[in-house]
Order: C-alpha cells, then sequence, then structure tokens
C-alpha cells in the first residue's frame, strides 16, 4: 500500500515509519526540516519537506504520493512540558490541527486515496465513569483550546465523504521523543504501541473513533482490541 505519513519525525511518526515500511507500504513521511530528510530516507522511506500550513504545497505533496492512505500525526508541540509554555503550545497545537487536517483532507480526497488516519487525544472527555468510552462527550468548557483543535480534525476525519475515517484517541505518550520517559500514572500509552495502532489501522477497523491506551482502567481500550487487534504492550523491535 502507498501510504503519506504527515509528521513523520514526529514521537510517534519515527517508530510508525519504520514499522510501515517493515510491513512493506511504500512510504512518503513528511518533515518542515530539511536536516531531518536523512532520518526519514534512514527507515526507508521517502522524505517530503512540507510546511503543514502551507495548502499549496500540501497538496503538491500529497498529489505527488499517489497515497492509498493518509495517516495524519502532526503535531506543533515544545520538546520539553513547561508550564510557563504550556498554554501557547496547547494553541499552537490546536492552530495545526485546525489548518494541516482540512488540507491533508482535501489532497486525500484529490489523490483518490480511500483510508484517512488521524492522531487525537484520549484526555479531553469531559468527567464520567471510567473506564471512559469514546461515545463520553468532550469537555468543550474546561478544556476549551484543546477542544477546538481535536473537535475539528475529528469532524472532518469521520464525517469527509469518500475517505474511511479513523481517528486514535491517544492517551499520554511515554516513551522516546515525549515529555515522559515512563507512565506517571493512569491514562498514558508507549510511543511504540501507539505506532502500532496506526499500522493497524491501515487494514483493520470501521470508520470511528477508537482510544489508544494502556490497560490501566483509565479508558476503555475495548473497541480498539476487538476492531483493529490492539495490542498496548507492543514494543517495536530494536533497529
Amino acid at each position: 500500500m502507498r501510504v503519506f505519513l504527515a509528521g513523520a519525525t514526529g514521537a510517534v511518526g519515527r517508530p510508525l515509519t519504520r514499522l510501515l515500511v517493515a510491513a512493506g507500504h511504500a512510504v512518503t513521511g513528511t518533515t518542515r526540516s530539511a536536516a531531518k530528510a536523512t532520518e526519514i530516507e534512514a527507515a526507508g522511506a521517502t522524505p517530503a519537506i512540507v510546511d503543514a500550513f502551507d495548502f499549496d504545497a500540501v497538496h503538491a505533496a500529497v498529489l505527488a504520493a499517489r497515497p492509498d492512505a493518509v495517516i495524519h500525526q502532526l503535531t506543533d508541540l515544545p520538546s520539553v512540558r513547561d508550564p510557563a509554555t504550556y498554554p501557547a503550545g496547547l494553541a499552537a497545537n490546536a492552530r495545526l490541527r485546525m489548518v494541516a487536517t482540512p488540507a491533508l483532507v482535501v489532497a486525500a480526497r484529490a489523490a483518490g486515496a480511500r483510508r484517512f488516519i488521524t492522531q487525537s487525544v484520549a484526555f479531553a472527555y469531559a468527567s464520567g465513569s471510567a473506564p471512559l468510552r469514546e461515545d463520553i462527550p468532550l469537555d468543550y468548557a474546561g478544556k476549551a483550546t484543546l477542544v477546538r483543535g481535536v473537535a475539528a480534525l475529528e469532524a472532518l476525519t469521520t464525517g469527509t465523504s469518500g475517505l474511511t475515517g479513523i481517528v486514535l484517541r491517544y492517551a499520554y505518550l511515554y516513551g522516546p521523543g515525549t515529555w515522559y520517559a515512563a507512565p506517571q500514572g493512569a491514562g498514558f500509552i508507549h510511543v511504540d504501541a501507539a505506532a502500532q495502532a496506526a499500522l493497524l489501522a491501515l487494514t483493520h477497523g470501521e470508520a470511528g473513533i477508537y482510544n489508544i491506551a494502556e490497560d490501566d482502567g483509565a479508558v476503555s481500550i475495548e473497541k480498539a482490541r476487538r476492531a483493529l487487534g490492539f495490542d498496548p504492550a507492543f514494543r517495536a523491535p530494536v533497529a
């Protein structure tokens, strides 16, 4: 399968690129940094240097790749979680979701892709009884900035005609390239398991929303286990 991976050098994008290539997929991976293009090549994929805020550049890159599926793993967060800069980081990430997702959706349809997989979050739910299922409402009042971007991304993913849209609601990520080396309580997921969920979503599951988290009681992962074959214990082989 030809796969266009937006955000190939991010925390999830790195292990996902390797998993996709190992599974036999032809991968075009984006980065906004020319210096990181060699990282994508080293993983066995074709790099595309693209500014995700440039609609025309995104469109051209997707059309050139002729993908069967598009995976959106773009984020715009600082490398370290600092309480002083966290609100600005949330706003930047929400803006990226609201700008880049429409560009990728339009390009995916124009290129003839059939499957569209996006990264969302499992920590935007309103209060409810744990484990929280995918049908729990999002917290529009208490987490307005976060939810604004998430809601826009999810609506486009699941509501675009002609695309089988799958939303992966990741718990807080830990592992290489993230803010955390290990879980800081319940509601976390290792980046390798998050990446494997995206790989599985290429060929498994109907359109919809899936929680991707460890089996720690915070959110329900039964839907992802049943439909995608998701395994929260998965770790990528050491290169």
